[in-house]
């Protein structure tokens, strides 16, 4: 069990990614029902706003307003873009940082539950958490999980005079067993969420600690040591001919709060400085450490990837279930692939350090690199195990449920939810031994892979 601040969740709970181009689309007025997610999206002149549905529930989700053709703005800044397509019954949204667009089929009105006052009390919480998770949640039966035994079994501890507090317990305890890091339970202030056993979140502090012992230690003889996008990116180069690239997460480039746009042209900065001209053609090896990532955009991964490549090729497939009775089934995978970017690539050999601290985005990039043309090793411990992006879904009574409903498909048809992905070369990372001796096993392993 792990209790987390709102702001250490979001580190894990991240993964949004880029914006459509917002050239004049047909105007996408009236209501849809999303292809899976569970939502039904009302748009009237200029007003977007989400309805979360269970069988049990509606409950209005964000709100954004009209800001460009086809574009809509949430509060926080997250830029929305809705495509009308063929007869105007079918459309897509996209999501400002996410990879992927989410199918939508007009309906006539909204769900007579949407247009009718919400279920309200602890009861009426409970059945919106658990169906919620009954409707979207993948990966009870991988993980061994009767989530109707559970409603049983805690459904009993809640009446009308259940607490909040009381009421947050019951959810955390739960969720436990799931030991999923995109799966949390907020009540305002207070975020529970917990890791795969054995592992630790990726926090400022952890991130600062290893930071320190890195310089100290692997680039002690580097040069070129050089901060980039806010702290999050590191680029040196390495004595014996090498480089080394330490990315921290997908997001916060630019600054909190900052649009995709500014993170995105904050993140080519960093990659036309690292990858220039002169370099790419004298490096002999690169490693890629994403050992403490908190994960961010899905699409911020894949840019980085387009500058290491000059083929073309499938990073990976994605898809969300989509049939509330029916966990085995989702919709038709969305491939997405990595195409080289302009200007100066690395196309050499690549050693990417991963540990169960590696999280969300940091694992679809790690994902992204596993058919990537040419040598590409992965040393140290298997990733945390978590992929999607993630569904916050609003309870009744003001708190929130925070879960996953996608998979991220290799070409083969396999997914690393749950165990995470493997490395090639399995190496200790950071343990309390590591640091007492002042040992970096997976960086010498790494280093030595590049010069064989």
């Amino acid at each position: 069990m792990r209790i987390l601040t709102a702001t250490a969740v979001a580190l894990t709970l991240a993964g949004q990614a880029a914006p459509a181009a917002t050239a004049h689309q047909p105007s996408a007025d009236g209501i849809w029902r999303m292809d899976g997610y569970g939502t039904v999206l009302s748009i009237r002149n200029g007003a977007f706003q989400e309805y979360q549905t269970t069988a049990v529930s509606c409950l209005k989700g964000d709100s954004a307003r009209e800001s460009g053709p086809g574009t809509y703005t949430m509060p926080d800044g997250t830029v929305l873009t809705v495509r009308t397509q063929g007869n105007r019954d079918r459309g897509s949204m996209r999501t400002d940082g996410s990879v992927g667009d989410r199918n939508l089929r007009r309906i006539p009105e909204l769900p007579d539950a949407c247009t009718s006052p919400p279920p309200r009390g602890p009861l009426a919480a409970f059945d919106v958490f658990w169906q919620s998770f009954e409707e979207n949640y993948p990966f009870f039966s991988a993980k061994g999980i009767d989530w109707h035994a559970v409603r049983d079994q805690y459904r009993p501890r809640v009446h009308a005079g259940t607490t909040n507090d009381e009421l947050y317990a019951v959810f955390s305890e739960m969720v436990t067993p799931l030991h999923d890091a995109h799966v949390a339970v907020q009540d305002g202030g207070r975020v529970f969420a917990q890791v795969r056993p054995g592992t630790v979140l990726p926090t400022e502090e952890l991130d600062t600690k290893v930071k320190k012992f890195i310089g100290a230690r692997d680039l002690k003889n580097a040069r070129n040591l050089q901060d980039f996008a806010n702290g999050r990116i590191t680029y040196a180069d390495l004595p014996g001919g090498q480089g080394y690239l330490r990315i921290s997460g997908f997001g916060g480039y630019a600054g909190d709060g900052a649009p995709y746009a500014a993170q995105l042209a904050e993140l080519d900065r960093a990659l036309d400085a690292v990858f220039s001209k002169k370099r790419t053609q004298r490096l002999k090896g690169l490693i890629i450490d994403l050992r403490i990532n908190g994960g961010g955009s899905d699409a911020l991964g894949i840019h980085i990837a387009e500058r290491l490549t000059d083929t073309s090729y499938l990073a990976y497939s994605k898809r969300a279930r989509n049939d509330p009775a029916d966990p085995t089934r989702h919709t038709r995978p969305q491939p997405v692939h990595v195409t080289p970017a302009e200007g100066p690539r690395y196309t050499g050999p690549v050693a990417v350090l991963t540990s169960g601290s590696t999280v969300s985005a940091g694992e679809t990039f790690t994902q992204a690199l596993m058919d990537r043309p040419g040598t590409t090793v992965r040393v140290g411990q298997p990733t945390q195990g978590v992929f999607s992006d993630v569904m916050q879904r609003k309870l009744p009574n003001g708190m929130s449920a925070w879960l996953p409903n996608e998979e991220f498909l290799t070409r083969s048809g396999r997914t690393f939810d749950g165990t995470g992905i493997p490395p090639h070369l399995e190496e200790p990372v950071f343990t309390k031994e590591e640091f007492d001796k002042k040992r970096d096993s997976a960086f010498d392993a790494a280093l030595h892979v590049l010069r064989d």
